[in-house]
């Protein structure tokens, strides 16, 4: 079900925002006044979803200099979480990130999202931008063997920042289309 021009459901989720104690959750609250590109990844210590998680880490001043924040979200434990976040790149792990990772370990944000793979158990790939009043403004739902495309996320965040209509194969800085 499309989600885009609708408010965003609302979540409170364990988190990584204090990789220490594992005591602060994140909201959606939180990000009131802040773009917030919210993408969900199928499950810790796998193939796929540690390139998108290390490639979004890579640009987050980017995605912060267009003032939006970035959260990863997988029905994983927050323990499980720490742990891959602890665990050196060299092992399979994350090493440090510069955004948090949350737990939807009940499922129901990935259902509220419509993520969810009911039989599995687990999201599918699923990405949405979320404007600074808590308006979903894009969403893309794929299958789990297709990593996202950073660059197209940042193209689409300042596509949707730039206040027109902009046409096929739009970069930033081009003009944007005049009724």
């Amino acid at each position: 079900m499309p989600l885009v021009g609708k408010p965003a459901p609302d979540f409170n989720m364990p988190s990584t925002k204090n990789l220490e104690t594992l005591a602060e959750n994140v909201k959606l609250s939180d990000y009131k006044g802040k773009w917030l590109v919210l993408f969900f990844y199928p499950l810790d210590f796998t193939f796929v979803c540690p390139t998108e998680i290390l490639a979004m880490n890579e640009r987050i001043s980017e995605f912060r200099d267009l003032d939006a924040e970035v959260l990863g979200v997988s029905v994983d434990s927050v323990h499980s979480h720490r742990a891959w976040i602890k665990t050196p790149r060299e092992q399979n792990g994350l090493g440090h990130l510069e955004y948090p990772l949350a737990s939807d370990i009940t499922k129901e944000v990935a259902r509220a999202y419509d993520v969810l793979i009911e039989e599995k158990g687990i999201a599918l790939r699923g990405l949405f931008i979320i404007d600074p009043e808590g308006i979903i403004r894009y969403q893309t739902v794929h299958e789990l063997n297709v990593g996202r495309s950073v660059d197209e996320t940042l193209r689409i965040l300042e596509a949707l920042q730039a206040g027109g209509m902009c046409p096929a194969n739009w970069k930033p800085g081009e003009a944007l289309l005049q009724p």
